[in-house]
């Protein structure tokens, strides 16, 4: 079996480097004769094509591919139109996965497809979050690891036809946010099932909280707000209602957590400053997300809104 591995990617060259060079390390079994690295840059500003093709030689599977920036989405399907292998992963590129990563997604979905009887199942392996960069693979598993998601690109393995027959990611996602879920709903909807994989390990890096972010961060949940109406309009279900928090349920509950908005980012931030300045910066982003949450939701009902949607 060929795979492809394809891979988006956007001024991440230091952690891609590792995400690369972890990939290189696969420990392989009978069932995979090979595997190609599809990487896909998305118009990277940072030296990303540059190097790569300094450093070719380092990273034999590796097959590079470009497009003016135009999301992860547009990167993801020229990535499985330029791939050769009968059996898609998706990762990010700034996850680090572990020797086994390959071949524990083959495992289950040999034995899923022998079970079903046919190919329509996707494997959904582990994400560790972490902020270490030097060791991401030294990050124990957390309960904040744990993902309810249906399909998320950041550790899956799918079969090319079952992928292509699903009509690949929506381009109309071109900012941040849910072109894989949205995908997800129509995987649901023809019947394929998910099969968990928790042996295929990745480490999700990101770098810990800074304060600086947090115009970062802000602007990032005003973009899932905008990209979540265009899943619901696609699937116009109360199942995605609540995946993007579009409901009067979560406007009070974030409204109620945060005083009404008296919790925000600015009266935050001396306690998240604190937090940090004292290796406590897991506990401050997730302080963080109080607010953070009250502005996604606060945005996806002004945009209903402006819209006239309900």
């Amino acid at each position: 079996m060929l795979i492809s591995v394809v891979i988006p990617t956007y001024n991440r060259l230091p952690i891609l480097r590792k995400c690369l060079d972890a990939l290189e390390k696969q420990i392989l079994n009978d069932e995979i004769y090979n595997f190609e690295i599809v990487l896909v840059d998305d118009g990277s500003t940072d030296g990303t094509v540059d190097w790569l093709r300094d450093n070719f030689e380092t990273y034999p599977h590796l097959r590079i591919f470009e497009q003016s920036h135009g999301g992860a989405a547009l990167g993801r399907n020229l990535g499985v139109e330029k791939s050769k292998g009968e059996l898609i992963v998706f990762i990010d590129s700034d996850l680090i996965v572990d020797r086994s990563f390959l071949r524990s997604h083959v495992d289950s979905l040999l034995k899923a497809w022998k079970k079903l009887g046919n190919r329509k199942c996707f494997t959904y392996g582990s994400v560790i979050n972490t902020s270490n960069f030097k060791n991401p693979n030294s990050e124990p598993f957390k309960l904040q690891d744990l993902s309810w998601a249906y399909f998320a690109t950041g550790n899956v393995a799918i079969d090319k036809k079952v992928l292509e027959i699903s009509g690949l990611f929506d381009i109309s996602f071109r900012l941040y946010g849910w072109e894989d879920l949205e995908l997800g709903e129509r995987l649901r909807n023809m019947g394929v099932k998910l099969i968990k994989c928790p042996r295929a390990i990745g480490y999700h890096w990101h770098p810990a909280l800074a304060i600086e972010q947090i115009p970062k961060l802000i602007r990032i949940e005003k973009e899932r707000a905008k990209m979540g109406l265009v899943f619901y309009n696609k699937h116009p279900t109360l199942r995605v209602k609540f995946i993007i928090q579009y409901t009067f349920f979560h406007r009070f509950l974030w409204e109620f957590l945060t005083l009404g908005g008296l919790i925000n980012t600015n009266t935050l931030r001396p306690l998240l400053a604190f937090l940090i300045k004292n290796g406590q910066s897991s506990l401050a982003m997730e302080l963080l997300r109080l607010p953070l949450n009250l502005i996604g939701v606060r945005q996806i009902f002004r945009e209903a809104s402006l819209i006239g949607l309900r």
